[in-house]
């Protein structure tokens, strides 16, 4: 009986030492709620280093292609590289957005920002550090997925971007499904984009859709463009060559300003059986090519429609 005894009261201790953990980490996590309500601030672990950022940014400069990240999460961006201003969506929603490089220093520092977000590449991480945090991080360093949400803990948005990232995979699996249901399981989809009396394939991690199609729906890339795209991400073929490298379905990234795009009335690609058979779905380029989740968003729908009509 005393044994029992003992039995009973050693596990009773157990369960209240766990309890008593649980509690301590549930203080602990308020605490640090707490903490970045008082200080304004949140810690990121950047690849620069651990960045104190603000817990609630109002002015971000975006030194890379994460501006429709932020748009997404209603995040207010004061200034963005050239690439992402031409893009017809982020001008509209930020038109006072200043355009700027990673090196106008002096441009970035009358913007007032409280937050960087740049790529690997910018010239002078040091410098920008100097005039507010910033954030670095190197593009193909994380899937697609992760990247999300990793610029979701940077503005202290983790949860909403992850219950983005759910009701996106679960958006692109119902309409990728529907798709196989429609073209078969077999057919294949090239993407693909004009630039400079060039075309660039691509592969399932350059933007342009090519996430979605390949990774999220599981449609099948030509054997040609894997061969020389999947694993640089894209590559370069002269116009002419462009029947070779088309599947069933191509998706052409169409940049028409400053662009010669006068291939298309040419007589080698209206030859091509997808552009016969008017299996071509024209994307526009400008904004088409970006990796983030409002485009992600716009490309489901394209997808979306193009495929299945809707």
């Amino acid at each position: 009986m005393k044994k029992w005894l003992l039995f009973l009261v050693a596990a009773l201790m157990v369960i209240l030492t766990a309890c008593g953990n649980d509690e301590s980490s549930t203080k602990e996590t308020s605490q640090g709620k707490d903490d970045a309500k008082k200080s304004g601030t949140i810690s990121y672990k950047s690849e620069n280093g651990t960045v104190k950022v603000p817990a609630n940014p109002k002015r971000v400069v975006v030194l890379s292609l994460f501006v429709g990240d932020l748009m997404e999460m209603g995040i207010n961006v004061v200034g963005m590289d050239s690439w992402s201003k031409d893009n017809p969506d982020f001008a509209k929603k930020y038109p006072d957005a200043e355009v700027v490089a990673s090196t106008d220093y002096e441009k970035i520092i009358e913007l007032d920002p409280d937050l960087i977000i740049g790529s690997n590449d910018v010239e002078d991480v040091k410098k920008l550090q100097e005039i507010a945090p910033t954030v670095i991080f190197t593009y193909g360093a994380l899937n697609y997925i992760d990247q999300r949400i990793e610029v979701g803990k940077v503005v202290n948005k983790e949860e909403e971007m992850t219950k983005w990232v759910k009701d996106f995979q679960a958006r692109s699996k119902v309409v990728g499904d529907k798709i196989k249901d429609k073209i078969g399981e077999d057919a294949t989809i090239t993407v693909a984009g004009n630039s400079d009396k060039q075309i660039y394939l691509f592969g399932d991690n350059w933007g342009r859709g090519t996430e979605i199609l390949y990774q999220e729906m599981g449609l099948n890339m030509p054997k040609a463009v894997k061969d020389v795209a999947l694993e640089p991400g894209y590559f370069g073929i002269s116009e002419e060559v462009l029947g070779d490298y088309v599947g069933d379905y191509l998706v052409l990234n169409l940049v028409k300003e400053g662009q010669d795009t006068s291939f298309m009335d040419s007589t080698w690609y209206n030859k091509i059986p997808a552009v016969k058979d008017k299996k071509v779905f024209y994307a526009e380029g400008s904004a088409f090519y970006f990796a983030d989740a409002h485009s992600f968003d716009k490309q489901l729908d394209f997808f979306e429609e193009s495929f299945l009509g809707k």
